[in-house]
């Protein structure tokens, strides 16, 4: 599957390959993501390429600094990650890709607190449900 994406502003665009469709959207709870709340897919490092503001990107690493998290230094949006449980892969903000939605109807968090990298096991924190609401006719 690939996809057109961009931040908000538009400054940064690129195109990305996921691995496996939306079949790898997740959360994590770790402190940055509960945070961010963003809803993530997967790619192969090889799998995204940066079509315009590869300059406005900027990189945030935090606690033992394997993981790489890039925004638009222009509007901070989240693109997309080098992730620290996968370093082969990228994690992209699946709100960023085009006729997308992060508001899927079931969305795995993953335990981010318990990281599988600090020899605990991966494990599944829980789970977050979209339901649509009703709407003004």
């Amino acid at each position: 599957m690939i996809l057109d994406g961009q931040c908000h502003c538009g400054a940064v665009r690129f195109t990305v390959r996921l691995t496996d469709g939306l079949n790898t959207a997740r959360r994590c709870s770790c402190s940055l993501c509960a945070k961010r709340g963003a809803v993530a897919v997967s790619a192969p490092l090889d799998g995204i390429t940066i079509h315009q503001g590869a300059d406005r990107l900027s990189t945030y690493r935090f606690n033992t600094g394997v993981a790489e998290h890039h925004f638009c230094s222009v509007c901070g949006i989240y693109t997309h990650h080098k992730r620290r449980s996968d370093p082969d892969q990228y994690g992209v903000n699946l709100a960023c890709l085009e006729g997308q939605t992060p508001f899927l109807p079931e969305v795995e968090v993953l335990d981010g607190q318990a990281h599988p990298s600090d020899g605990n096991a991966a494990r599944l924190a829980g789970v977050l449900r979209f339901t649509e609401g009703a709407r003004d006719g």
